[in-house]
């Protein structure tokens, strides 16, 4: 499929009344601009939440859709009681998807109300930046990054991580691998998500939430 042929189809999509939202699955092929891609999704079906439009109310604190990962961590966080508000909060990564919102939604006060801290592959001190918080999301796309003498005792440990590595012990040639080294973390942990069947699920339900809110026209006519 050409650029241009995927454009058309998102023009159909945005001009068609039954449909209420839909998503473009990422990664796009190279020769795809990704950006041109999203800026064309009408915002209002834009339910993985990644249009500018979305992006800006969400950084100012407006009703709109939220990226479904970040809103599955926070939902996960609120379903088993942990509570954030004035903890210090460190994610790892800053990507469009994962990184950037989860930084806006854990900073603003009606959702996370945490200190936040972003750290990424440029980040002097990392590694004591981690052991100081007290809630560590982990999205930097490298397998079992997070290391035991890099969490502090009781942190909640957010892993957002699937890296697909080698094993061949599996029928299909590899296992999902997180950035967090689980074993080797959990007993320090008050709280850690596993992978696979951790933040993964939520992404989903998160989708499927924010779809069923375009049906409700819940944030946009």
């Amino acid at each position: 499929m050409t650029e241009e042929e995927l454009l058309a189809c998102v023009d159909r999509l945005n001009n068609d009344t039954d449909v209420d939202g839909f998503i473009i699955q990422l990664p796009l092929p190279a020769h795809i601009n990704k950006q041109r891609i999203i800026e064309r999704i009408d915002y209002r079906k834009d339910v993985d939440g990644f249009h500018p439009v979305n992006v800006g109310r969400l950084a100012i604190g407006l009703p709109c859709y939220i990226s479904a990962t970040p809103l599955g961590i926070l939902t996960l966080m609120r379903r088993y009681g942990i509570k954030t508000s004035g903890k210090k909060c460190v994610i790892l990564g800053r990507s469009n998807i994962v990184g950037k919102p989860m930084s806006q939604l854990m900073m603003q006060k009606h959702y996370g109300d945490t200190t936040v801290t972003v750290c990424h592959s440029h980040s002097a001190n990392l590694e004591e930046e981690c052991r100081q918080a007290d809630i560590l999301i982990a999205a930097i796309g490298k397998p079992e990054f997070v290391k035991a003498d890099m969490v502090k005792e009781g942190a909640v440990v957010i892993d957002v991580g699937t890296t697909r590595v080698p094993d061949p012990t599996r029928k299909s040639g590899f296992r999902l691998c997180g950035d967090v080294r689980f074993d080797e973390v959990a007993s320090k942990c008050s709280y850690i998500t596993p992978v696979p069947g951790g933040v993964g699920p939520m992404t989903i339900c998160m989708l499927m939430l924010n779809t069923l809110a375009a049906g409700k026209k819940a944030y946009y006519d």
